[in-house]
């Protein structure tokens, strides 16, 4: 016998009802309660003292993957407790109630509403789900960039490879140090074509620390839009991952109609979380890939993959929203842009350093690319790694060394970095 989806997904954990009530008295985990308190009431170094990371080195790579805050462990450990003692009886108890609490904390920082959100475990995944599943008629194309990330390259060619999908790809800038707000806008715009249903972008560029002005692109979109029949309106998608946890903006406010992040990295929440946010608009020209185990009857939940996930991981996620809200969005954002413009002021006044992040804080947000003359960036970072400051590559065709001065680092740890690199030339 089978079941038609609605039926058989109020029969499992996810759509149970009463599920509340499965979990036998006494048997709950600790119940994990919000933190009223400031986080920033002892200052910065006590938001850093937040985190389980080793004192001895100076951490310039917390974008790539993040430690874990006190909260965001704790309410890990206290859902792998209870996953671990009683795995079903919590599953389906707090598993509910858990992910509605992540939906509604995701969208209180977004200024969205919840059910416009998909919940992904990566960016990447994030990116996959959404190029694969845009639905696209004969003829129409998607225009994207020369400097965007391996995902959204990959994903929108596997889209070609399986639909025959036609992707136009074009430079915004010929050189980095001359580029403007106006300009990319600019090129964008000239670049559109009558065909050109979908335009995928990433808001801040991990390959030079380039971040672009994306609430004035979507309004240069919204005109052209304005002559267009919904079927053939020109789509924003934007892979926003470093720009999210990083700037003071709501995202639901940045005018995009995608909006793909990791939650791993800027917002410190638990490895292996990530979302898609929609406009209510956008989400009828996405058809899902993978079957949802989440029924709320809103395309942002037939988006949210079904299986059975690091639950304890996700369920956390709750937490890590309610750190940032508590430290405050333009707190958070002020320091970290605070932190990047001491790094790129040293780092411009080094003869022997070519500075490629753009000062202008309009322009950039928390990485920074740079050269050391007469050292490949390979060479830079594993130098500075001797002393016990930890910095990346580029992973692209053209590298550079990268930084990215965060919440977790100090005035004087950015002043010790400075030096380091000034003492390679």
């Amino acid at each position: 016998m089978t079941l038609d989806r609605r039926r058989f997904l109020t029969r499992t954990s996810f759509g149970l009802a009463g599920a509340l009530a499965a979990f036998p008295p006494g048997e709950t985990a600790t119940p994990i309660v919000p933190s009223q308190s400031d986080p920033l009431r002892d200052g910065w170094e006590a938001v850093r003292g937040q985190f389980a990371l080793a004192r001895d080195y100076i951490h310039l790579g917390g974008f790539l993957l993040a430690s874990h805050p006190a909260p965001v462990r704790d309410a890990i450990e206290a859902h792998r407790r209870g996953l671990d003692e009683n795995p079903v009886d919590y599953l389906h108890a707090q598993g509910p109630r858990c992910e509605h609490e992540v939906l509604d904390a995701a969208a209180h920082y977004l200024g969205a509403r919840s059910s416009d959100i998909a919940l992904t475990d990566s960016t990447t995944m994030g990116l996959g789900l959404l190029y694969n599943g845009l639905n696209l008629r004969a003829g129409q194309e998607i225009l994207t960039t020369q400097h965007d990330y391996y995902a959204t390259r990959e994903s929108l060619n596997l889209k070609a490879k399986r639909t025959g999908a036609s992707i136009r790809t074009i430079p915004l800038y010929e050189r980095l140090d001359a580029v403007s707000e106006d300009s990319i806008v600019e090129a964008i715009v000239q670049a559109l074509r009558p065909e050109t249903r979908v335009i995928a972008l990433t808001w801040v560029h991990s390959s030079t620390g380039l971040k672009l002005p994306i609430r004035r692109i979507a309004d240069a979109l919204d005109r052209v839009n304005a002559g267009r029949e919904e079927p053939d309106r020109a789509l924003l998608c934007v892979d926003g991952v470093h720009g999210f946890g990083v700037e003071d903006v709501a995202v639901a406010a940045l005018g995009c109609d995608f909006f793909v992040a990791g939650c791993h990295k800027w917002l410190f929440g638990p490895r292996g979380t990530g979302l898609l946010w929609g406009h209510p608009r956008a989400w009828p020209a996405v058809t899902p890939t993978i079957p949802s185990f989440t029924y709320a009857g809103t395309p942002a939940s037939a988006m949210t993959p079904g299986g059975f996930h690091a639950f304890e991981h996700r369920w956390a996620l709750t937490q890590a929203f309610q750190f940032h809200q508590q430290l405050g969005r333009s707190r958070v954002a002020a320091r970290i842009h605070e932190l990047n413009r001491q790094f790129k002021e040293g780092l411009a006044q080094m003869p022997s350093v070519t500075l490629y992040t753009p000062r202008s804080q309009t322009l950039s947000a928390g990485l920074i690319c740079f050269d050391v003359a007469g050292l490949d960036p390979r060479t830079v970072v594993q130098r500075l790694a001797h002393q016990r400051i930890i910095a990346t590559v580029t992973p692209y065709a053209t590298s550079y060394a990268r930084v990215a001065p965060s919440l977790l680092n100090s005035p004087e740890e950015i002043d010790r970095a400075l030096a380091a690199i000034r003492g390679l030339a």
